[in-house]
C-alpha cells in the first residue's frame, strides 16, 4: 500500500489514466470492429468508408501512448488491404 503523499497521489493517477485509457483502447477496437463487419458483409463502400473514421482513432492511441505506433500501422495496413481485395 502507498505510504507516502506522493505515492498515494500517483496511485490515484494511475487508477484515472487507467480507466481513460481503457475507454480509449475499447474505442479504437470498436472503430476496428465496424471495418471489419463492413468486409465481412463484403460492402466495399461502406468498408471502405469505416477504414477513414477508424484510422485516425488508431492514430490518436498512438499520439495519446496507448498503442504502439508499429502496431497501429500494423492494423490499418491490414484493413486496408483487405478493403482493397474486396474490390478486386
Amino acid at each position: 500500500m502507498a505510504n507516502t503523499l506522493q505515492s498515494k497521489k500517483r496511485a490515484r493517477q494511475n487508477e484515472r489514466r487507467n480507466d481513460i485509457n481503457k475507454a480509449r483502447r475499447s474505442r479504437i477496437r470498436t472503430f476496428i470492429r465496424k471495418v471489419e463487419e463492413a468486409i465481412a458483409s463484403g460492402d466495399y463502400a461502406a468498408a471502405q468508408e469505416a477504414l477513414k473514421v477508424a484510422q485516425p482513432e488508431l492514430m490518436r492511441g498512438v499520439v495519446k501512448g496507448v498503442v504502439h505506433k508499429n502496431t497501429a500501422s500494423r492494423k490499418v495496413s491490414r484493413l486496408a488491404a483487405r478493403v482493397k481485395a474486396l474490390n478486386a
